[in-house]
């Protein structure tokens, strides 16, 4: 089992940037993929970004390629999602995940409790 724990949510205006971060605990060895979803009010969870854990490469959902940044701390066992330029559309539920395959399946196997990131316009 790995624990999953997000922090750096609440609430900023359009064009702020906020820092979220999930640091990871247990047998984090099972997984070699950890990222991000989201979910706004009355719509479907949908895919953020994803990082290797080994080698660091990333991978963006188009609706914040070239805003968000996803990095890992592979000492602190911590993956970050360094969000700039916010919309108000970016306001959902951000979900700490894990999992062997590619977050970007849309399925994960552990999960955070979650972090509210409010953008207000």
């Amino acid at each position: 089992q790995v624990q999953l724990v997000e922090s750096g949510g609440g609430p900023v205006q359009a064009g702020d940037s906020l820092r979220l971060s999930c640091v990871a605990s247990g047998r984090t060895s099972s997984y070699y993929f950890m990222g991000w979803f989201r979910q706004a009010p009355g719509k479907e969870r949908e895919f953020v970004a994803d990082i290797t854990w080994s080698s660091g490469i990333t991978n963006y959902a188009d609706s914040v390629k070239g805003r968000f940044t996803i990095s890992r701390d592979k000492a602190k066992n911590t993956v970050y999602l360094q969000m700039n330029s916010l919309k108000p559309e970016d306001t959902a539920v951000y979900y700490c995940a894990a999992d062997r395959f590619r977050l970007s399946t849309g399925q994960a196997q552990a999960w955070g409790q979650g972090t509210q990131v409010t953008v207000a316009s």
